[in-house]
């Protein structure tokens, strides 16, 4: 395969992945008693959209699937059939068994041959009980030919025939075209066409009809053909837009066929005689379709840059407008059209791409850093222009970086959007009725935190909907309204986001969960708050469900979801009211590149921690600090008694003071537990840009990363969590 067609690939693979879960968002919202045209429309553009994308590489059983598919949705949107609940079904088998060959394609393991076989029984019997025609091909005579069939696109070379492989050439081999056809004369620009990119686009075209080579001898830069066929100009249209620069093609209708015309002497089209009401289609088994009567409708068509970079999804406005006039010539777009789209548009860039760039800003801010810190020993009266530049420099460089750093934020549709179809699945599955309700869906996460938050999400989600929601007969007897409804809200809260996940079910319950706890053995009581105990949920193994199903009950999953959010730098918290509800609060922060932070001074050395886990600092009384027995010292805080953690001690540090309440004491909240972090002195709040210390050192345990600070030197960042648990088991140990 070469180069340039694997490139072509590329973009195929992800706007078919865009196009798939466009799909199945609209399938979701889908009302069965009156569906939007709309919406039926647009999925029926997808389906059509992704069988001429797959023809076009050769990716046949996409695009038999899809033709199968394209059949039932277009009877649907013509209000020839009625939606059913079995029919959205059967849409969303199929929409998975696509997924599945995708990945295929992609090399990502392979779609069940069983399995694609059954979807495509059940559209066809969908069809044909409700009285659907047969299919063109059985009722074409049997001494028709089928097109020729290109094997992959790999193969693009040999299958090219000798006439269209060169230009100056005969495009192609005399072939039969049917009576009325029209004639397009297609221009584009070809400069930056590969040659095997020429040879599938002529091949292509050859098949559709006859094609002829009207480039004038000498031009290398714009390629003009001529093409007698029966396929719509909008066929035409989408068959090149892979291929070729659509701000270069024009495409112009030059007319029917006359009768007396040397292409109009051909066998006659067979007649078709099938008892059916609606257009036949012919089976699409070949890398080009032919569509026999069909309503053609604005289709989202891939579409490529002049430099073969690949570009954003374009819809209706890659098209010509319905009404344009024949004839006219179908150049799109003009060149002020093409210079708004090319401003509007957007790009694909390689995340590696923009991780590089964001390191090589956070570099910049180092350095800035370096300079400000030495600029602030000269002497401001002499030096007033330089320090007047370096203040600039720093605008300069926190406007550019924030700017760097926005171009790693996602809306966090991108994950709420996954869930319509968790929740509908769920609830089926368990035999109960819920909404789903999602709130600020456009709030933005760096990439990063968007593709590993997912996980813990899905796994919140399916605990709410088993062991939250209760049963629409048990809600009714509570007097509740039979549909549950569970709600994704996220928002900003300074430099963190909030997740939430909350259900209106029955609540948490304490007694339930504290007998599971005692009977797992773990160190409760009857005096832990209530927010220590639902914390309990999260411990590995600890599940309250009377019976295990395949939706939970083994313990797995919310153990998971803490060890994930803690990962990322996050916390969990749980708010429980029984008979009402329970919401689980995420927080998270908006990246993993840049934390916000107080940094602070044990000895010669300097940390970090984060800003998200400081609830405040204080200089203790000397009264106010006890010694306990066999768990250390601990400090009285407003009655509440925290243990202490002396930074010097586990990090075998020199202090420049011993004793605490000479000190600065830092009280962090973690685990639903507070402790207060013993430290010399503090120093200022930072934003300081992450390193891994672990791909650069090795791993320490309480320490999450590093930094370099301005003057040059290296500062650890602090684990919190772990210095928490830490903490915490030592003392149940000593206890």
């Amino acid at each position: 395969m070469s180069t340039d067609l694997e490139q072509f690939y590329e973009i195929f693979f992800e706007e078919a992945g865009e196009l798939l879960a466009e799909m199945e968002t609209r399938l979701l919202r889908l009302d069965i008693l009156s569906p939007d045209p709309e919406d039926l429309n647009a999925i029926f553009r997808v389906a059509h959209s992704i069988k001429g994308g797959a023809g076009t590489f050769g990716f046949t059983d996409m695009a038999e699937l899809t033709h199968v598919l394209e059949s039932l949705l277009d009877r649907l949107r013509r209000n020839e059939l009625e939606l059913r609940a079995e029919m959205v079904d059967a849409f969303l088998h199929a929409r998975d068994v696509l997924k599945h060959q995708l990945d295929g394609h992609k090399g990502n393991g392979s779609a069940d041959p069983a399995e694609v076989e059954a979807v495509n029984r059940k559209l066809k019997e969908l069809e044909r009980d409700t009285g659907s025609s047969h299919t063109l091909s059985e009722c074409l005579p049997e001494t028709i030919e089928s097109a020729p069939v290109e094997e992959s696109a790999s193969a693009v070379g040999a299958a090219v025939p000798v006439a269209v492989v060169e230009l100056s050439a005969a495009v192609a081999q005399p072939v039969s075209v049917p009576e009325n056809a029209a004639t397009y004369r297609i221009e584009f620009d070809c400069t930056n066409l590969a040659r095997p990119v020429m040879e599938k686009l002529l091949a292509d075209l050859s098949r559709q009809g006859q094609l002829k080579n009207l480039t004038e001898p000498g031009n290398e830069t714009v390629c003009t053909l001529q093409l007698s066929t029966q396929i719509s100009e909008e066929d035409v249209w989408e068959s090149l837009a892979f291929l070729v620069d659509p701000t270069s093609l024009s495409i112009e209708i030059a007319g029917k066929i006359a009768d007396d015309s040397p292409l109009a002497a051909v066998v006659p089209e067979p007649v078709i005689e099938c008892e059916q009401k609606h257009p036949p289609v012919i089976d699409q088994t070949a890398a080009t379709v032919v569509e026999v009567q069909e309503e053609k409708e604005e289709t989202i068509t891939p579409v490529l840059s002049n430099s073969a970079s690949p570009v954003s999804l374009v819809s209706s406005g890659a098209k010509q407008p319905a009404g344009a006039t024949a004839g006219a010539p179908r150049s799109k777009p003009s060149a002020e059209q093409s210079t708004v789209n090319s401003e509007s548009s957007s790009i694909r860039v390689s995340v590696e791409k923009v991780d590089q760039m964001i390191n090589l800003v956070g570099e910049l801010v180092i350095t800035q850093a370096m300079l400000a810190q030495t600029a602030s020993q000269i002497d401001p009266v002499i030096f007033e222009k330089l320090l007047n530049g370096l203040n600039q420099l720093e605008r300069n460089t926190r406007d550019l970086q924030e700017a760097v750093m926005s171009i790693r934020m996602m809306p966090i549709s991108f994950v709420f959007s996954r869930f319509p179809r968790v929740v509908r699945d769920v609830a089926s599955k368990l035999g109960k009725q819920v909404d789903l309700k999602t709130v600020g869906e456009g709030t933005e996460l760096d990439k990063g935190l968007i593709e590993k938050i997912t996980d813990p999400l899905t796994h919140l989600i399916r605990n709410s909907l088993d062991h939250g929601i209760e049963t629409p007969e048990k809600r009714r007897e509570l007097g509740k309204p039979a549909r549950g409804t569970i709600t994704l809200r996220a928002s900003h809260q300074g430099g963190s986001v909030i997740i939430e996940v909350a259900d209106d079910g029955g609540g948490l319950n304490r007694e339930k969960i504290l007998a599971k706890a005692q009977s797992r053995s773990l160190p409760v009581n009857e005096n832990m708050t209530d927010q220590e105990v639902w914390m309990l949920i999260f411990e590995a193994g600890f599940s309250t469900a009377d019976v295990v199903t395949d939706v939970s009950g083994r313990g797995v999953g919310m153990d998971v979801v803490k060890r994930n959010i803690e990962g990322l730098g996050g916390r969990v918290e749980i708010d429980s009211i029984t008979g009402q509800g329970t919401r689980i609060s995420i927080r998270l922060p908006l990246t993993l590149a840049i934390l916000d932070g107080l940094s602070v001074a044990v000895g010669d050395q300097m940390f970090i921690i984060p800003l998200t886990y400081i609830t405040e600092s204080l200089k203790p009384a000397a009264e106010d600090i006890r010694t306990i027995q066999g768990q250390g010292r601990v400090v009285q805080v407003r009655g509440e008694y925290l243990p202490v953690i002396a930074l010097h001690e586990i990090f075998n540090l020199e202090p420049a003071v011993k004793n605490i309440h000479e000190g600065i004491l830092v009280i962090l909240d973690a685990e639903g537990s507070k402790v207060a972090m013993f430290v010399d002195t503090l120093i200022g709040q930072h934003q300081v840009v992450i390193k891994s210390l672990e791909s650069n050192y090795r791993r320490v345990a309480g320490v999450s990363g590093a930094t370099i600070m301005g003057d040059g030197s290296v500062a650890l960042i602090l684990d919190a969590v772990g210095l928490v648990n830490v903490t915490k088991q030592r003392m149940i140990h000593a206890a």
